[in-house]
């Protein structure tokens, strides 16, 4: 049986903000969590203000907040169920302990006035909702505390509707993101006010958007006979969530096993004669790389062997698994994993600057899961993969963030209805 996620440790999660983003772009793989530091001379305020507008159609309907205090040494915290107060648990002496206060923050009515609550400085951390059932979070001894999973079937949390956005708030800025990395559930939109009275909104799914998506599950697997369908999670006779392609082959290992090994071997083959330039985005600038000898070889830098199907939609095993490797290849890894996952290789090999947006996901042989997410999104944008937000040098964002070095408010509306 697979565990339930349990949260990072303070130390990796403090060097993921710290490190990763400012100079690489997402170096982490399966998490958008890094904090992106944009103007590092500013301090934002100590807290800041969240609004939480249900819109769901549903009650009751619950948030929380889990993230690694930046203002007191990276501490495990929740918020308490008045939104206001923070909850640093003790280090419990069993696993799978209950929390010992309550952090189910009970929204308004749908329709209703939003709920404002009141964030500290936080890294890697996010705002989760449920609706019709309180989340259960659980406590190993560290601590860590245990998320809820939505590939472990004894999860107690396994038949709940909930969904959560992520962010990391630090002195430099606020950066948050909706995420379909994991999933696809709920309509989340997301929107962020500075303190100059500038906006920022991310429209996220519409009503009906995960109906949407399980129809184009349905309609991709009938056509090329791949089990596409295999990602649509039913409850009830409901459509209850929609699993990324990485979560599904936790539960069937086989799933959509060999399913890029012709598109791979394609562009092995092209890029054999050819030359692939990447452009770190760094101060590594464009390296260019050669299929010899069977691997994909930056000379003096490093080189990736041909990537299987999991390692494409997960883009952190096999030879994306970032462990081990050099500074510089951690700023090829992203740009050519997302390359795979939008399948452009074959036809830009100026990567990710000679990209076109329209051209993503056009092969037929593609990450369908994120075409069919950016798909149904009402401004096209939303984390579907680990490297969704690897984009063209002032390129359109294609990852569904929003961030400010001074922001005044962050507002987060769930079940959006447009």
């Amino acid at each position: 049986m697979v565990s339930r996620r349990t949260f990072l440790s303070a130390s990796l999660a403090a060097s993921i903000g710290a490190l990763a983003a400012p100079l690489l772009g997402s170096l982490t793989g399966p998490s958008a969590l890094a904090a992106r530091v944009l103007v590092p001379d500013q301090v934002t305020g100590s807290t800041l203000a969240v609004s939480l507008q249900n819109n769901t159609g549903s009650d009751p309907v619950y948030a929380y907040v889990t993230g690694l205090a930046l203002d007191n040494g990276n501490a495990l915290m929740l918020l308490q169920a008045d939104g206001q107060t923070p909850y640093y648990p003790a280090s419990p002496s069993s696993t799978g302990s209950p929390l010992a206060v309550n952090c189910s923050i009970p929204l308004n009515p749908s329709g209703g006035a939003p709920k404002t609550i009141t964030i500290p400085h936080l890294a890697g951390a996010r705002i989760w909702f449920s609706i019709g059932t309180p989340l259960v979070f659980l406590l190993n001894p560290g601590p860590g505390l245990v998320e809820p999973s939505v590939t472990n079937p004894g999860d107690p949390n396994i038949t709940t509707q909930w969904d959560f956005a992520e962010f990391t708030y630090n002195d430099a800025q606020m950066f948050a993101n909706i995420s379909m990395v994991d999933f696809v559930c709920i309509p989340i939109e997301l929107g962020l006010t500075d303190t100059s009275g500038n906006q920022q909104t991310v429209a996220g799914l519409p009503a009906g958007g995960l109906d949407t998506i399980c129809a184009g599950l349905t309609a991709q697997a009938a056509s090329d006979g791949q089990g596409w369908n295999e990602l649509i999670v039913t409850s009830g006779g409901q459509n209850l969530r929609a699993l990324s392609p990485t979560n599904g082959i936790v539960g069937n290992p086989s799933l959509l096993s060999g399913y890029f090994d012709g598109y791979v071997g394609q562009v092995w083959q092209k890029y054999g004669s050819a030359t692939l330039s990447i452009d770190t985005q760094a101060s590594f600038g464009t390296v260019t790389g050669q299929v010899s000898g069977g691997l994909l070889t930056f000379a003096g830098v490093g080189s990736f062997a041909q990537p299987a199907a999991a390692d494409i939609f997960s883009c952190a095993s096999g030879p994306f698994n970032p462990a081990g490797m050099s500074t510089e290849m951690l700023a090829i890894l992203p740009r050519l994993a997302a390359a795979f996952d939008r399948t452009t290789l074959l036809i830009d090999s100026d990567q990710p600057d000679g990209e076109n947006p329209a051209d993503y996901y056009a092969n037929p042989v593609t990450n369908h899961y994120a075409r069919l997410v950016h798909a149904a999104t009402l401004d096209g944008r939303g984390y579907a993969f680990p490297y969704d937000d690897v984009a063209p040098t002032g390129g359109a964002d294609q990852s569904g963030a929003v961030s400010a070095g001074s922001p005044a408010l962050m507002s987060v509306t769930l079940g959006t209805v447009h």
